[in-house]
């Protein structure tokens, strides 16, 4: 964990690090380790509330950020007697309308993720009341706030912080001084709860939060973020002005607050991202290469072309002054980023591979990709996956879930339509098959947005995406036999709320690793959204690979990770680039068409409504444009990869 010095001006004391920040900001390897810290301190307050004979009023968050440290507390009432009978709370917002026991309710929610599971009395947790008619809207938020006041205000406030800025519902915009109210949802806002509701058309344009007054007045205010995706929303907060435009940076002037942050957070803090600008840091390579690639792009001068003076004049004089010459650190960090390039992903044949990212042997190697949902492999790293192929390695791929929930309704019909219609042209007579795919598309011209899909449906949805990752495959050139459907259980529950991952979900990783004894393992390596698929399909990767790395074929296995179509590896970071023509750009976009699922209106598209090839290239793109920059050989794209060792 790394904690900030809280000056609140830019200038350190004497022997002190220069400090931007102005929010005490602890930072975690993790958001496991983080929840954890959280979690320990909202128990210990609890016990000490209970020792004085005090209630202990909380004020409680939803959303992915919190879900951790609720099962932690969870966890600590099961097996450490932690008692919830003196707890009083009070959650930060609710949709308006929703009924209480909707999927998508807040109240749902608390319910499911901590109230069930505790001993708090039910009398004594209060969530907003998103069915309040509206003609009594003001009198009841006044008297929400009132019940807060009247047992002694928060002792503790728990927040999330929005892609905007947003703490609880109060959107770019809301005052300092902003009371309870309904308010209405920000587009972005409406856009990143997307995929929890199937879609845009299903998030609620209003809700009910708690103001930026009351939530200042709490005693103690801790907010969390995770991800890559909060890095410039929490940077701003932390570091910029106070502004209605970001409405966390209020949380400046608040005397006990602190901002508990993972590592991919905190990516954009000053002292993260260029930690030589407020601190002496150690010179090791991995430091090197950020500084000098970070130094080459500020400046936009190839590597090549920096000069001392570059180095002098951006806060890297000891750098020089440890190494002697800007010129042989140039020449050093640019043939370093040299070798990481090559046309031959799974190691060229009967060539020196000193230098090279792979190795030369075995010449053929058998080779499993892990695809978190039907359409990753081609999308996150196709060009690489036809490489491999056409060089005669032997290529698996583990689709790990079905990704069923992220097929549209309308979508499924037309695959129910297709059956029905095949079976009654060819004179199928099956009876059974036949009513059980009515009876799906009976459901599916029925359903509430409230409604999760029935099992039927999801085995429907999940086949279509079976077919579209097999038509892929052949397209690619592998036999559809190496073609792997995990369906791993934690996936199976419908909603995009998916169970932890359990001995099961490891042990088919585990066992398809065994059957195939690969040399080369591919995985997904976006943990953007520690709660997302991707993380999780992850993570039994990684148990199933500390649980086989004493195995002998584990000894000739490395492991790549790839990212998602939304980001990419820092430049610094990344170990192997694949680059790809023209003609194979096109190629991986053909690939990405045969998930027509997927194309055209996708279900849980985010705040980019671009299509997933378009976003792909782009990124790819940009990754062989960024070489470029640095005064490496122009690629049209490139695919970028990071190795990760036991």
């Amino acid at each position: 964990m790394q904690t900030a010095n809280h000056s609140k001006g830019t200038a350190g004391t004497i022997g002190q690090p220069i400090t931007y920040e102005k929010i005490p900001t602890q930072i975690f390897a993790d958001s496991k380790e983080a929840s954890n810290a959280v979690a320990r301190e909202i128990a210990d307050l609890i016990r000490q509330k209970q020792n004085e004979g005090k209630p202990c009023v909380l004020g409680l968050a939803t959303g992915s950020s919190p879900k951790t440290v609720y099962a932690i507390l969870v966890r600590m009432h099961r097996e450490e007697g932690l008692s919830f009978r003196n707890v009083i709370s009070f959650n930060l917002d609710e949709y308006y309308q929703m009924e209480p026991d909707s999927i998508y309710s807040y109240h749902r929610f608390m319910k499911e993720q901590l109230f069930d599971h505790v001993d708090i009395l039910k009398e004594n947790y209060f969530i907003p009341d998103g069915t309040v008619p509206s003609s009594s809207l003001r009198d009841y938020c006044t008297s929400y706030e009132n019940r807060i006041n009247a047992v002694g205000g928060l002792d503790f406030q728990l927040l999330g912080i929005g892609g905007n800025g947003h703490i609880g519902f109060n959107e770019p915009g809301a005052l300092i001084n902003s009371r309870t109210r309904l308010i209405t949802l920000d587009h972005s806002t409406r856009v990143a709860a997307s995929m929890e509701f199937g879609g845009l058309h299903n998030v609620p344009r209003k809700a009910i939060t708690l103001g930026v007054a009351p939530i200042l007045n709490a005693r103690r205010i801790v907010l969390l973020a995770w991800g890559e995706r909060k890095a410039s929303v929490i940077q701003r907060a932390v570091e910029g002005p106070v502004s209605e435009l970001n409405p966390a940076s209020y949380l400046q002037a608040h005397p006990d607050v602190s901002f508990v942050v993972d590592e991919s957070a905190a990516s954009e803090l000053t002292r993260i991202k260029t930690p030589w600008a407020v601190d002496s840091v150690v010179w090791d390579n991995k430091m090197i290469k950020k500084a000098i690639t970070h130094l080459s792009r500020t400046l936009s001068k190839p590597i090549l072309k920096l000069t001392d003076k570059d180095y002098n004049d951006n806060g890297m004089s000891d750098l020089l002054a440890q190494y002697g010459s800007g010129y042989e650190i140039n020449i050093n960090v640019f043939n370093q980023l040299q070798h990481t390039i090559t046309g031959w992903p799974g190691g060229k044949p009967d060539a020196d591979d000193t230098y090279r990212p792979e190795r030369a042997l075995p010449a053929k190697k058998r080779v499993l990709i892990f695809s978190p949902h039907p359409d990753d492999d081609i999308i996150s790293m196709g060009g690489t996956f036809q490489r491999l192929v056409d060089q005669g390695h032997e290529v698996h791929v583990a689709y790990q879930t079905s990704g069923n929930i992220a097929v549209a309704d309308d979508e499924a019909l037309r695959f129910i339509d297709f059956v029905v219609d095949f079976n009654n042209g060819f004179g199928i007579d099956n009876e059974e098959t036949n009513q059980l795919f009515l009876d799906a598309k009976n459901f599916l011209r029925h359903t509430k947005d409230s409604e999760i899909d029935t099992p039927e449906i999801r085995k429907v949805k999940g086949l279509l995406r079976r077919g579209e990752a097999k038509a892929t495959c052949r397209f690619v050139g592998i036999p559809t036999s190496q073609a792997h459907f995990l369906n791993m259980p934690f996936y199976e529950t419908g909603t995009v709320q998916k169970k932890p991952i359990g001995a099961e979900d490891i042990q088919i990783i585990e066992n398809l690793i065994d059957e195939i004894k690969p040399h080369q393992i591919y995985a997904a390596g976006d943990f953007a959204d520690p709660h997302g698929t991707h993380k999780v399909c992850w993570d039994a990767i990684e148990a199933a690979l500390n649980r086989s790395k004493e195995k002998e074929y584990m000894k000739d296995c490395w492991v790549w990770l790839y990212r998602g179509a939304w980001a990419e590896w820092d430049i610094y970071e990344i170990e192997m680039a694949v680059p790809m023509s023209p003609d194979q750009v096109l190629k991986k976009r053909q690939g990405i068409f045969k998930h027509q699922s997927q194309k055209d209106g996708v279900v849980f598209q985010g705040e980019d409504s671009r299509e997933f090839w378009q976003r792909a290239e782009e990124r790819n793109r940009g990754t062989a444009h960024l070489y470029d920059e640095l005064g490496l050989a122009e690629y049209e794209a490139m695919e970028a990869f990071v190795r990760w060792k036991f």
